[in-house]
């Protein structure tokens, strides 16, 4: 462990780097085991990164879906020759010795429960966005999550993109922007993709658009504000997608575009803009300081054998992007999964797997994304500003807002 040089500090060709020295787990006896609950899209993305990355082993994998189950192991044959578990049982999976520590990458509203479930075992957990789709359920899992005896991390995993993880390291560097004034946050992209009984079409499966899909920018606006939301206003609606969907007789009702405005107690205002009806991905965050502008962006796709092209500006006198520099990781890294940010999502959890404190997500951090994204689905409603401590109240965590 002496040698070892951690891979989650500094910019992100400085993460690449850091990866050649192996792993923290070269002086044990074995690599960790991992149990990925829920085989679907994201489910089989974490198997994918797991056998890149090779710090940990994954051990098996559960769902009650059998097609699921079948494109996962159809995927894991394709990576490797290793056995793989399927478990027919859950709770039998989380307890068995062979496991030690668990993924969840079910659907979201049904996280909470599945979380009660493999709590029980007491294991590591990594549970994916967004914890929950609603407050009420959040707060349990912050609660959990707090006489919990071993690390539960969220899989905020846009904190590990290229560009987002040099973005805040320019932030964090005081005598560069200065101090930060304003955040605008914008998503552009295709619309949502088909999942298992297309739960991410209806907002009581998935706590609606801004739940769903935008709690990772809530979660980057929130660190870099460094301050309690206070008023949230949103507007938006349903313009082009699924207007006419429907699945068992029930019509889609999710929202396919909104902008938002944040203030902050410190005087931070921010801003978010999504279209979700457009041909290809492009992401941008703006901070502006008190010495200048920074501009973090992504243009990327969904077609396959489309690279991303991600660059941070600095805007600030001398500083060595100010005219624009290209980042990123290596292709092999970007194409495990969310362009590289998956692969050091699970370096994190390893890394406290090895009782090393990283910056991955807390409960309490997840839980503030979920509020702001939930103020601004309910603002999006009822068509005016929501004061969040009183949101709050209402949704019956007043006492953690306000930090009692």
């Amino acid at each position: 462990m002496t040698n070892f040089r951690s891979p989650l500090r500094g910019s992100a060709a400085e993460r690449t780097a850091a990866l050649t020295p192996g792993n923290p787990y070269l002086s044990r006896q074995r690599k960790p085991r991992l149990l990925i609950v829920g085989a679907g899209m994201m489910g089989r993305e974490h198997l994918r990164v797991c056998q890149l990355l090779g710090w940990a082993d994954a051990q098996g994998i559960f769902d009650p879906f059998e097609g699921s189950l079948e494109w996962a192991r159809s995927d894991w044959q394709s990576l490797t020759a290793a056995p793989l578990t399927v478990y027919t049982d859950l709770n039998e999976a989380c307890v068995d010795g062979a496991v030690d520590a668990i993924v969840i990458s079910t659907p979201n509203h049904t996280h909470l429960e599945v979380l009660r479930t493999v709590s029980q075992s007491g294991k590591p957990i990594l549970l994916e966005k967004p914890m929950a789709t609603t407050l009420e359920d959040a707060m349990d899992i912050v609660n959990l999550a707090r006489d919990y005896p071993s690390v539960i991390q969220l899989g905020m995993q846009y904190r590990f993109k290229a560009q987002y993880v040099d973005a805040l390291e320019a932030v964090a560097a005081k005598d560069t922007l200065g101090p930060v004034k304003t955040i605008a946050m914008a998503e552009y992209r295709p619309p949502f993709l088909d999942k298992v009984n297309q739960w991410n079409k209806f907002n009581c499966n998935s706590g609606g658009t801004l739940v769903e899909k935008c709690c990772h920018y809530f979660d980057l606006i929130n660190l870099v504000a460094q301050s309690r939301p206070k008023r949230v206003y949103a507007s938006g609606g349903r313009a082009v997608n699924f207007l006419d969907f429907e699945w068992q007789g029930k019509k889609s009702d999710i929202d396919d575009h909104a902008m938002v405005i944040i203030d902050y107690d410190n005087g931070v205002r921010a801003s978010f803009t999504l279209n979700m009806f457009c041909q290809e991905l492009y992401e941008e965050l703006v901070v502006v300081g008190a010495r200048g502008r920074l501009v973090a962006s992504e243009q990327a796709s969904f077609h396959p054998d489309t690279p991303s092209k991600a660059e941070l500006l600095v805007e600030v006198p001398e500083h060595p992007a100010y005219r624009g520099v290209p980042v990123g990781y290596p292709d092999w890294i970007e194409a495990s999964g969310h362009y590289g940010a998956t692969f050091f999502e699970h370096i994190a959890f390893n890394l406290q797997l090895a009782g090393q404190a990283v910056d991955a997500a807390t409960p309490e951090q997840a839980l503030w994304s979920l509020i702001v994204a939930s103020a601004a689905q309910h603002s999006m409603r009822i068509g005016r500003e929501v004061d969040v401590g009183d949101f709050c109240e209402e949704n019956g965590i007043g006492g953690f807002y306000e930090g009692r």
